[in-house]
């Protein structure tokens, strides 16, 4: 019982990567990014709230909470690496490890957020190492359930899928470039980068429909092209692409209405929740589609 409780490990670490992107969400759009205007400490002289600190109390503890949750995250990424060690997979040691390296570097950035008064740069880099580690999350949690298996794609159709993943790192990388210059800033008194708001969004709404060709190209070669693996192979790669053709049409539905609505805060953390959704099955699909041979490589 115990053992089959550890081998959830590697899957509730990728839920607790994902959950910091989200409440990072919360503590932006409910202008909680200077709740806790110091760092490492909460307020000068406490590492705890101060009943003295002039931010207002709702403020404080959101900011509060999102630094814990950091706590929780390295907990469990250090139980997961015990874990892998003992049960002596070599191939799951680097990736654990990296998660313990990536969370402490997420402290760091965290920190540089805060002292920088939300600088977007500082506050994209923040959540694109998170991009970063649910990656390697995702790499560790598919490995310990023994994928990738044999891939129904020829080698062009394992070329489509790094695209589609590449193309889906890029709409993120730009999104952060339309998040630092739109209204949602963290504070009032934040940095904004001063670019078109127009242009940023029309080159990320432009990818985002590349993304979509990309992926129908990706589930015609699937559905239509002889292969060679097992039925099995096909459906499950199938259900995959189709899952990830609704999220990227959701998303972008979420991303035109809070585009021509004004960008209203419920949308804009659904479209926060959607590019955690999206890029974890996009990292699914690049790893199932890894050959045994990239698996032993990697």
């Amino acid at each position: 019982m115990l053992k089959n409780r550890l081998n959830r490990l590697p899957a509730l670490l990728l839920g607790a990567q994902i959950a910091l992107i989200i409440t990072g969400g919360a503590v932006r759009l409910t202008k909680s990014g200077l709740g806790c205007p110091t760092w490492p400490e909460c307020a000068k002289g406490s590492y705890l709230p101060s009943e003295h600190q002039s931010e207002p109390l709702i403020n404080i503890w959101i900011e509060f909470a999102n630094r814990m949750l950091t706590f929780v995250l390295a907990a469990l990424a250090i139980v997961t690496f015990g874990w892998v060690l003992k049960t002596g997979r070599k191939n799951l040691r680097l990736l654990a490890f990296l998660q313990i390296l990536g969370i402490f570097g997420q402290a760091v950035l965290g920190g540089i957020t805060v002292l920088t008064k939300l600088n977007p740069a500082a506050v994209a880099s923040h959540l694109l190492l998170s991009i970063a580690l649910i990656y390697g999350a995702v790499v560790l949690n598919e490995r310990s359930r023994d994928y990738p298996k044999a891939s129904p794609l020829t080698h062009a159709g394992v070329l489509l899928v790094r695209a589609v993943f590449s193309l889906t790192l890029l709409v993120i990388v730009v999104g952060t470039v339309v998040t630092g210059t739109g209204p949602h800033a963290g504070d009032q008194a934040a940095p904004r980068y001063n670019f078109d708001i127009r242009v940023v969004t029309w080159l990320h709404a432009d990818l985002v429909i590349a993304l979509c060709g990309a992926i129908l190209a990706l589930y015609l070669l699937l559905k239509l092209a002889p292969i060679s693996s097992s039925p099995e192979s096909r459906a499950d790669h199938l259900k995959l692409v189709k899952t990830f053709i609704i999220l990227v049409l959701i998303q972008g539905g979420i991303g035109y209405l809070q585009y021509f609505t004004g960008v209203p805060i419920i949308l804009v953390g659904l479209h926060l929740l959607g590019l955690c959704l999206v890029w974890l099955t996009a990292c699914k699909l690049l790893v199932r589609t890894s050959s045994k041979r990239d698996a032993k490589l990697a």
